[in-house]
């Protein structure tokens, strides 16, 4: 059985990357931290992709165990909404036993923008969890994955566990280079993109310019209300922090779906913001890049010393 170090009374925050190779190695170490934390009695998410997750669930036959499963290809198919679903699990339980959760943002397949941005938040999620009494323990396919994938691991994970063994990991870094390494340059489109220039008060008229250009783009009904809805968020938000004015652009992607870009004069103090869910109290604000991130496949954020570019991205169904 798999030997995770366990939190603290203290409310030290555990956060190991399991390193597998093949599905013997992966049943045994996440079925095994399963396990452990069943034993313990306590409550356990298992966000893994669906393939993996119908795996454990017939090698673990864990009937009637109170395990909360959860199909990582549809939380995590936007990685910016994954932090604030293992916040919900972690806040519902809080009080209790620490809860443990499985969480494998990459798998083999994601696009290189996926990537950078799953990388992005197992990054955050030191931040976000600091002090928190639970444990997170990330899977990593090291013969499916490429190598770069597998070295940002080790800076992401302040332990990792590999052939058995639980080790410091003596790559571990600040959230904050990690971050910055995740800013690749955004590609340009290839062409038939449409720009609309907005500012004060010209918040309809950016809602009626995309309106009437997703009629004519390949998006199902929902889809188009949701691709509204996230421009609407994200050109108020130019309105009222980035400087009272912003541009956007739209176009189809290359491999289905569209891709929607506003750029403004404004700034993310916040790196966590948009990622964890806002409270309804609170006066640090961050509730409509929330809600964009619930509304798009793929967010990515770019800053800039002159602004903030936010790309946007919807997939056809």
């Amino acid at each position: 059985m798999m030997n995770v170090s366990a939190p603290t009374a203290s409310g030290d925050f555990v956060h190991p990357a399991l390193f597998y190779q093949g599905r013997a190695e992966y049943l045994a170490g996440v079925g095994g931290f399963v396990r452990e934390a069943l034993a313990a009695d306590e409550p356990v998410l298992v966000a893994v992709p669906g393939a993996h997750l119908d795996a454990l669930r017939e090698s673990l036959d864990l009937s009637g165990a109170e395990v909360t499963w959860t199909d990582m290809t549809q939380l995590g198919r936007n990685p910016g909404r994954i932090l604030s679903a293992l916040q919900d699990f972690a806040d519902r339980h809080a009080g209790g036993r620490p809860p443990r959760i499985v969480g494998e943002p990459i798998w083999p397949g994601r696009s290189r923008a996926e990537v950078l941005e799953a990388t992005r938040h197992e990054a955050l999620i030191n931040s976000a969890f600091a002090g928190r009494h639970a444990t997170i323990l990330c899977p990593y396919d090291v013969l499916g994955l490429p190598a770069a994938v597998v070295s940002d691991a080790r800076r992401t994970h302040p332990t990792v566990i590999a052939e058995g063994k639980d080790l410091l990991s003596p790559e571990y870094s600040d959230a904050s280079a990690v971050c910055a390494d995740c800013d690749e340059p955004l590609p340009e489109p290839d062409g038939g993109v449409r720009r609309f220039a907005y500012a004060s008060g010209e918040l309809g008229e950016v809602r009626a310019y995309t309106e009437t250009w997703a009629r004519k783009a390949d998006l199902s009904t929902a889809r188009r209300g949701d691709l509204i809805l996230a421009v609407s968020e994200a050109a108020a938000n130019s309105l009222a922090h980035g400087g009272g004015s912003g541009s956007l652009r739209l176009w189809s992607a290359a491999g289905g779906g569209v891709v929607a870009e506003v750029r403004d004069g404004g700034h993310l103090a916040d790196p966590l913001q948009g990622r964890r869910r806002p409270s309804l109290t609170s006066a640090q604000g961050g509730r409509g890049l929330w809600m964009i991130h619930q509304l798009c496949d793929l967010v990515e954020i770019r800053a800039s010393e002159s602004g903030l570019t936010l790309r946007m991205h919807i997939a056809c169904s």
